[in-house]
């Protein structure tokens, strides 16, 4: 088994979760999602947690790209 094989059975990423980025930037995890869960726009919920809404479209991002956390395990 090669290097790259073995690396690509590994359970863990080297991506921050989600609730690791929001803890980062001072925002309410749970907050968080309820508002995505809501529907809320970047910019209400920018107001809402007093951070650009720069910060509220990369989040957002993350979460549509790879969910709560990146990691995938291999069974």
């Amino acid at each position: 088994m090669t290097h790259k094989e073995i690396w690509s059975r590994v359970p863990w990423s080297t991506k921050p979760s989600l609730k690791l980025k929001t803890d980062e930037v001072g925002i309410n995890f749970d907050a968080f999602i309820e508002s995505l869960k809501n529907d809320l726009s970047d910019e209400e919920m920018a107001r809402m947690f007093g951070v650009p809404s720069s910060v509220i479209g990369h989040l957002r991002d993350h979460f549509m790209r790879f969910g709560l956390d990146s990691v995938m395990g291999q069974d």
